[in-house]
């Protein structure tokens, strides 16, 4: 999983992201507010550590500003040297999800982190061989996705993004987030090689409104897979909040 980790002191930041790389998530590192906003504008992260004290933008002004522009917001781990009750009540008014004093124990920060993706997603941790997402049935052996009894064979990298769709259903996923996720750092790429993988899943799977799916661009950002009201018959974009855009401006 991709966790954002702001923390102006480059000494703290790189043994932050140490710790959550040994732990075996995907760590990206910031020391200015403004600049993770900026990725969070145009890139997924599972989670959040944020510090507080950032000269730029603080700690609590980046909480803040993701409460009101993601849905749904990821989990956010909130850093500080403050430890008055009243500095731990305004973290999590305003909108942390926990709260860790420094200085950081490594083990309680791994902790943390778990504790706080396992809340926040259902399907947290290694695929299993046979998992069951809604009325979908992966199976990972064969590369197969059951639905109403009929079996679909897919491809492996089909099988893949799927998978990681269902997962994060009603979730704005990033073209880099899927990218990266289901292709790794695949040299030689072709930069239309997920849209294609989008729209062969979206068929094989008929992840249309009338079957109780959409699966939709978010414009300037990536996909989202969400369940439809089978009355709901609009092809339509959204953008990384999920609201709706026109169609003009579905790419």
């Amino acid at each position: 999983m991709k966790i954002a980790v702001l923390d102006d002191d480059p000494v703290q930041l790189q043994t932050i992201s140490q710790i959550i790389e040994k732990a075996g998530f995907r760590p990206t590192t910031f020391s200015r507010g403004h600049a993770l906003i900026s990725a969070l504008r145009r890139d997924t992260f599972d989670l959040l550590i944020v510090d507080w004290n950032v000269p730029d933008r603080s700690g609590i002004e980046v909480v803040g500003w993701v409460r009101s522009n993601l849905t749904p917001p990821p989990p956010t781990l909130l850093i500080t040297s403050r430890v008055e009750d009243a500095d731990i009540v305004a973290a999590l008014n305003a909108g942390a999800d926990d709260y860790l004093a420094k200085p950081i124990s490594p083990t309680v920060l791994e902790a943390r982190v778990r504790a706080l993706l396992r809340r926040a997603y259902e399907h947290l941790g290694a695929p299993a061989e046979r998992e069951v997402i809604d009325d979908f049935v992966f199976n990972a052996s064969t590369t197969t996705v059951v639905r109403n009894g009929e079996s679909i064979a897919m491809t492996p990298k089909e099988f893949a993004l799927a998978r990681l769709l269902f997962r994060n259903l009603h979730r704005a996923l990033s073209r880099t987030y899927l990218l990266e996720t289901i292709w790794g750092n695949e040299p030689h790429l072709n930069s239309r090689s997920l849209d294609m993988h989008i729209s062969r899943v979206r068929s094989k799977l008929n992840l249309r409104p009338q079957a109780g799916y959409r699966l939709t661009p978010v414009y300037s950002y990536g996909y989202r897979l969400e369940r439809a009201n089978t009355d709901d018959t609009a092809a339509e974009g959204t953008d990384a909040a999920g609201n709706t855009l026109p169609p003009e401006e579905v790419h």
